[in-house]
């Protein structure tokens, strides 16, 4: 596998939170008010109004404010940097609850975990809308709290990551039917988690005490284990790691917020995608990260764990893997493969330590 890449990467540090937002928003200035607008355009495709956006943008502030400010001083300091508004900003930061808003169908990100040779590793697929490839980078963040490095698009604080103490954090969409942008919207608490957690047992314990009306999953890894933790408007849900492996799709694997969920979003495709990497873990766990991505390519005729746009259909309909990700809390590392599963062996990957 080779390491050079082309897609951009930064690097940024200060020593209180406005600091570290200045230093994104200043190295993102030139990107991140077009990925703003496509945002924007996003949100009116899936039907979500200018008016709701603005309620939910004015809510999540006011959560934050109350359980982090740090991150609200964040939040404005990228803003400031980029020479973009404090909403857009937060819009950013809150698209999944934003979009949470619509009710269009998607087609999201397949993650497994696996104890390979004693230690454990974990690897997904990113899947988002073809507009937005041009709109995600790496990052190492280094400042107040634990050092984290890993991938996110422009202007949100964190998305899939590792920390200085070795935890990893993977993250899928979820969707129940009392979603609202309200709460701490799921980027946001990706990046509190890394910058404050050292375990999964702190992770869960900082995830319960946190204001949520969304839902997501942080598929998480430390030395010591594999957890996914289904997070809803009817609480906090760890599936735990069963011989050696957690796997994740887009659907609640817990009952209670099962019988809320908004299935017409996302199945049958993500319950077929489980399906199809639980039959190939029946043959027995992978022997090497090689073989882990591999659980994840797909053919045209199989349930896309390897996702291809379809170019025909309209804004907000696009999906495509943007990007291949494994974590390795023994080594501290994320390696991120600017592209699909099939591509592993060719493609251009990035290893950060953090």
């Amino acid at each position: 596998m080779t390491e050079k890449t082309n897609r951009l990467h930064i690097e940024i540090a200060g020593d209180t939170a406005r600091e570290l937002g200045l230093a994104r928003g200043a190295a993102l200035r030139e990107t991140l008010p077009d990925a703003a607008a496509n945002y924007e355009g996003l949100f009116r495709a899936l039907e979500v109004s200018a008016e709701r956006q603005q309620a939910g943008v004015e809510a999540v502030l006011a959560t934050l404010a109350s359980w982090r400010p740090a991150v609200v001083e964040e939040l404005a300091g990228i803003a400031e940097g980029a020479g973009i508004s404090v909403a857009q900003v937060v819009a950013l930061n809150a698209r999944t609850e934003i979009i949470a808003l619509g009710n269009k169908a998607s087609h999201e990100c397949s993650t497994v975990t696996a104890v390979i040779d004693g230690a454990r590793f974990g690897v997904q697929t990113w899947d988002w809308h073809i507009e937005f490839d041009s709109f995600w980078h790496t990052h190492e963040v280094t400042g107040p709290g634990y050092r984290f490095v890993g991938l996110t698009e422009q202007g949100i604080v964190s998305k899939i990551g590792m920390n200085e103490a070795g935890l990893g954090l993977h993250f899928n969409i979820l969707g129940h039917a009392h979603d609202r942008p309200e709460g701490v919207p799921m980027h946001v608490l990706s990046r509190v988690v890394l910058a404050e957690c050292a375990t999964i047992a702190e992770a869960l314990e900082l995830i319960r005490s946190a204001p949520i009306t969304s839902s997501s999953a942080f598929t998480m890894v430390d030395a010591t284990g594999a957890v996914s933790v289904e997070m809803s408007p009817d609480g906090i849900f760890p599936i735990p790691e069963v011989d050696g492996s957690v796997q994740r799709t887009n659907h609640f694997q817990h009952a209670t917020p099962l019988a809320s969920q908004k299935t017409e979003i996302y199945e049958p495709d993500s319950s077929a995608r489980l399906a199809l990497v639980r039959e190939r873990l029946a043959a027995g766990l992978p022997s090497a990260t090689d073989e882990l991505v591999k659980l994840l390519l797909s053919t045209p005729e199989q349930p896309p764990l390897t996702c291809v746009a379809d170019m025909s259909k309209e804004f907000g309909e696009r999906w495509a893997t943007l990007a291949t990700i494994i974590t390795d809390p023994a080594a501290h590392t994320i390696r991120i493969l600017d592209g699909m599963p099939p591509e592993a062996e060719t493609g251009t990957w990035r290893t950060l330590t953090a």
